[in-house]
């Protein structure tokens, strides 16, 4: 009796290992599956991701090399800040930045908050006056003494919003 109740105690923990092991084993499987899927997800999304960001920047300095050559310049972002920094300082002015196109209202003073550079002869940028919100288009010119001059050539000023 004594051997009997050996043996099936041996039967039942073969029969529990090999249970085991194929759960185990298709679980591994399965938990393998899905991250080779979210893997394959996460890589269609970065790709994504990339390609809006070239499709982004299509338009930025940059990225193009015409208005690079045509700029002659070697270091690209340096002229970038260049211009921008020369952009920006026009917001000291006490009546605001003369480049949005739009007279000081009360106290507030329109100044110009983000430049975008789109090529060697055009810069896009936003302007408020904390409450009313505008772009504009300009036109940049770099003189024979390096210095930076600008002019608008379109403004727009979106209606202020009613909440």
């Amino acid at each position: 009796m004594k051997k009997s109740l050996f043996l099936y105690l041996f039967i039942i923990a073969v029969v529990m290992n090999v249970f085991t092991y194929k759960y185990f084993s298709s679980k591994d499987g399965v938990e393998i599956q899905t991250l080779s899927a979210n893997n394959k997800k996460l890589n269609d999304s970065i790709t994504s991701v990339t390609n809006q960001l070239y499709d982004a920047n299509a338009f930025s300095l940059e990225n193009n090399d015409r208005a690079q050559n045509y700029l002659a310049q070697n270091d690209i972002k340096a002229f970038n800040e260049k211009v921008k920094q020369a952009l920006l300082a026009y917001n000291d002015s006490p009546e605001g930045n003369k480049y949005t196109d739009q007279p000081k209202m009360g106290e507030q003073k329109y100044i110009i908050n983000k430049v975008k550079l789109l090529n060697h002869r055009w810069i896009i940028a936003n302007y408020s006056n904390g409450e009313i919100w505008g772009e504009v288009l300009l036109k940049y010119f770099v003189n024979e003494d390096q210095t930076i001059s600008f002019e608008t050539m379109d403004s727009y000023l979106y209606p202020k919003e009613l909440n």
